[in-house]
């Protein structure tokens, strides 16, 4: 409880790691916000599924609380701004001259307070992943700030856990991204770094952790 897990990928996909963190927590009662900027609920679902999830079921008995990016996006970008229940896009920093992440703030708090009907065990905040937030052109500043109210919401005020994937390089020119990863380093509970071979591929063996 209360743990910071930062999931970071160089030179290969460590996007199994989300995928795993997700089903475990599922499975094990947890109430989750996925915040899932990278791919669709489809995509995600059907990897769910062969690990034993569904994540409609789970969305179904609120379990599962899922932000799908890509869909906020194109609201955003086609000026589908329809407000759901109350609260404007998580996404709207995309559509402001501010680089202001409250609303996305807002709906992980929102949807991990717990009602006093719920039964589900500790809250659990999954990123995948906090590098698009950059190119969504979030400052390094502001994606910090987010996670670090993230943490004292989540895993000091309400005992639960982050688990964050992030991309990145050491070789890469991306100053920004290579700040955050860094910065984010510092602060984790856990680091899972997923590493591709220093000599190449490998029909057999594709990295290591």
């Amino acid at each position: 409880q209360g743990k910071f897990t930062l999931l970071r990928d160089t030179r290969t996909d460590g996007s199994f790691l989300v995928h795993h963190f997700l089903s475990f927590y599922l499975r094990a009662g947890c109430k989750v916000c996925f915040v899932a900027l990278l791919q669709s609920f489809s995509h995600y679902n059907i990897i769910a599924q062969k690990l034993g999830v569904s994540l409609t079921a789970a969305k179904e008995r609120g379990q599962l609380v899922f932000l799908e990016g890509l869909k906020s996006c194109l609201d955003l970008w086609f000026g589908e701004q329809e407000e759901q229940s109350g609260q404007p896009n998580p996404l709207q920093f995309i559509s402001e001259s501010t680089s202001n992440l409250k609303a996305l703030f807002d709906f992980v708090w929102v949807s991990l307070t717990p009602a006093s009907s719920d039964s589900w065990k500790g809250p659990v905040l999954l990123v995948d992943d906090l590098s698009v937030l950059l190119s969504l052109g979030a400052t390094p500043v502001a994606v910090l700030d987010f996670i670090h109210y993230c943490r004292a919401v989540v895993c000091s005020q309400l005992k639960g856990n982050i688990v964050v994937l992030v991309h990145s390089n050491e070789d890469s020119e991306d100053e920004e991204n290579e700040l955050v990863v860094n910065s984010l380093c510092h602060h984790s509970d856990l680091i899972l770094w997923v590493e591709g071979l220093a000599t190449g591929f490998c029909k057999d063996v594709h990295g290591q952790v």
